[in-house]
This record gives structure tokens, C-alpha cells and sequence, in this order.
């Protein structure tokens, strides 16, 4: 698959991996890696028919591209999108290692770029810098990174964060002319450097207004580099799924309350300060609107939680999750990245039912389309 181009289903989606069993409802105890169920995980996401799987980024996690590569020894299609923070690794040694998964995955490697939205955590790792400096040193780490994968020979790099003499290109990616990128961040920082390099922007479940607004201001920096046309754009969600409507409201009610009781015993209060990130802040000005701001859009979930992470639901049947995927496909996106608050479990659901279901739409939507012209 080429850097601009979709499975023929012409939707991707990207579940996510933990290296042990956590979520909002299940607090993690004990390794931080549990091997049994780290393979479960991505096998389940192989057979479900997942295009990628995203490995997240924490300062107190484990390494990605290692976890991606011990995935893709159990696993045989599924891709890996491994969450990368600028500033913590040299953008030539990233160059090589990413490569060497691509390498190892036969071509299943895609980078995930996240520079950073929260100071404290920044700190962790040792990273100083303010919210505006570390997207400058992302454009130029990326610029980096993106000039060693099409180089045919040495490159050199004279910047502002980096000087670099002769690195060297020859570690090659499977996929040509390189892996992709994905970017995460909504501020006007980063919406910045996602127009000038992202091949797919990533943003948080939002309300169709809200999805329709950040794709145009980030399609209008894109068309500042020449490539308007050149950016997917992927939607994240925590699908809640039943056999009615009925009951998938009373689970998602439910897990609402054991996020209430498991917070409660962490000593937690609903906000917990208010959050840095431009993408948090988008999340709470829906969840503003109401817990059901918009067909089977949850919002109430990221209000209890301060919109820390990806915490909007869409809730439903399988073919009524289904059909509100095709609403947001209709506004541009095509990517949909999903995790359930049961990881395992909703992750073979998921495969069962939501995504052929998804599949199925979007391809009679293609049709229909293919059939007007």
C-alpha cells in the first residue's frame, strides 16, 4: 500500500495493544509486561482483520518498536503503528530503527508521531522544551527523518535542534518510497507541521461540526506545502456494542459507573485539573454539549475522565456503529482508530461484527458512487 492509498475495503482500521490488561475499568497490576496476553492481543487484531494496531507512547511504558517486533513474530498481516515522541531519540538512529521493523515486519511498520502536550510528563523523560518549541523540533526532526529514508547517500543536517554529518541511508524501509506517518496534536502548532508532513492526521472522536472544521484547517496548511490532497484523516473511538440499542446504552451507562468506582479508589476527582492538550480541550467542549450530544455519539465517559486520552464512544448495535462510521467517512475520514474498554474481548467483537459490517457500507457507498459518475 502506497503512502496515500486504502485497502480496497476503502476504510483502514487500527485497534491497539497493550503489553498487559488495562483500561479505564481494569486498573493494571502487576509486570508491566505479561507475554500471553500481549500475543492474544495482536493475534486477535490479526484475525479480526485490523489493518495496523496502534503501540502507544507512556514515560512509564515499555518500548514500542520492541513490542511492535515481538508482535509481528506472532502475527502475519496486521501492521504496526508504533507512537513516537520527537526530542527523546536522534532522528538518524529513529531513521534506522523504524526501518529495521519495517525490515523485520516485511513491511508492516508505520510511525506515529506525538510531540507532547503535557509538561509534566515531557519532564519524566527530561524534556524541557515549551508546547511551541517542541512542534519546531518536530518539523525539523521530521524533515530529518523523512530526508535519510529517500536519501541516496550521506546526509547532512545543519538546524536549529540538530546537526548531523553524514548519516547514513543505507537501511532501507520495505515499503517504498518510505513508511508512513500519522500525527497526532490539534493545537495550531501542530496543526502546522501535520499540513507540511503527516500523511494521515489522527484526531479524538469528535462531533461532526468539530470533524469538519479541523479537517479544512488542516487540509488549508497542507495546501501551503502543495498537497491538499495528499492527507487521510483517522478518527479515534471507544465503540460500545450490543444486541439492541437498548442494552448498548445500559453497558455504556455501566461502564460509566465503574470508571466512577475504580477513579474513586484511586482518589481521584472527575477533571483532575483541567487538561493541556489542544486535543483534550476539543473533547470536553463536546462533552459540554451533553452526554448525547449527537446521534450515538458518548461524550460522558471523556467529561468523568477530563478527556484524558481517547475517550468518546459511539454506542450501538454493530450495524448502528456501523452506519455512524459511514457519516464521518462522508465528512473525509477513513481511518478509524478503535479500542474497547474491554480490550481483548471488544477487540474480537469488533472483528466479528463492527468491521465487516463498516466494510460492507462503505463498499455499497463506493458503488453508488462508482454507479453516478
Amino acid at each position: 500500500m502506497t503512502l496515500n492509498t486504502l485497502p480496497t475495503a476503502g476504510v483502514e482500521f487500527i485497534g491497539m495493544v497493550q503489553p498487559r490488561l488495562q483500561s479505564e475499568i481494569h486498573p493494571a497490576s502487576g509486570p508491566s509486561i505479561d507475554v500471553g496476553y500481549h500475543v492474544a492481543s495482536a493475534q486477535a487484531h490479526d484475525e479480526g482483520g485490523f489493518d495496523r494496531i496502534l503501540i502507544g507512547w507512556y514515560s512509564n511504558g515499555v518500548d514500542g518498536l520492541q513490542i511492535a517486533a515481538h508482535a509481528a513474530a506472532h502475527t502475519k498481516k496486521v501492521g504496526f503503528l508504533v507512537a513516537h515522541r520527537p526530542g527523546f531519540q536522534n532522528p538518524s538512529t529513529a531513521a534506522r530503527a523504524f526501518n529495521t521493523l519495517d525490515q523485520l515486519s516485511n513491511g508492516r511498520a508505520a510511525l506515529h508521531t506525538i510531540s507532547g502536550g503535557d509538561d509534566v510528563d515531557q519532564a519524566r523523560d527530561g524534556d524541557w522544551l515549551g508546547k511551541d518549541e517542541r512542534y519546531d523540533r518536530t518539523d525539523e526532526y521530521l524533515t530529518i527523518l523523512k530526508s535519510i529514508w529517500a536519501a541516496k547517500s550521506p546526509v547532512d543536517h545543519e538546524g536549529t535542534y540538530y546537526r548531523i554529518k553524514g548519516a547514513s541511508p543505507e537501511v532501507r524501509s520495505v515499503q517504498q518510497p518510505r513508511i508512513p506517518l500519522y500525527f497526532g496534536g490539534a493545537s495550531e502548532a501542530a496543526l502546522r507541521v501535520a499540513g507540511k508532513h503527516a500523511d494521515v492526521y489522527a484526531l479524538w472522536g469528535e462531533t461532526h461540526a468539530q470533524v469538519r472544521e479541523i479537517i479544512a484547517r488542516v487540509r488549508a496548511e497542507a495546501a501551503k506545502h502543495g498537497r491538499a490532497d495528499q492527507v487521510r484523516f483517522s478518527l479515534s473511538f471507544r465503540p460500545i456494542l450490543a444486541g439492541t440499542e437498548e442494552a448498548a446504552w445500559a453497558k455504556a451507562e455501566g461502564i460509566l459507573e465503574r470508571i466512577r468506582e475504580v477513579r474513586g479508589k484511586a482518589a481521584l476527582g472527575p477533571a483532575n485539573g483541567a487538561p493541556a492538550n489542544a486535543g483534550s480541550q476539543r473533547l470536553l467542549a463536546a462533552a459540554a454539549l451533553g452526554d448525547r450530544p449527537e446521534g450515538r455519539l458518548y461524550t460522558a465517559i471523556a467529561r468523568e475522565t477530563g478527556a484524558r486520552g481517547n475517550t468518546t464512544a459511539l454506542v450501538g448495535t454493530p450495524e448502528q456503529v456501523a452506519e455512524a462510521f459511514l457519516e464521518y467517512y462522508d465528512l473525509g475520514v477513513t481511518t478509524f482508530l478503535i479500542r474497547g474498554f474491554d480490550p481483548l474481548e471488544d477487540a474480537v467483537e469488533y472483528g466479528r461484527s463492527l468491521l465487516p459490517a463498516t466494510k460492507r457500507l462503505i463498499a455499497q457507498r463506493l458503488a453508488h458512487k462508482v454507479a453516478a459518475e
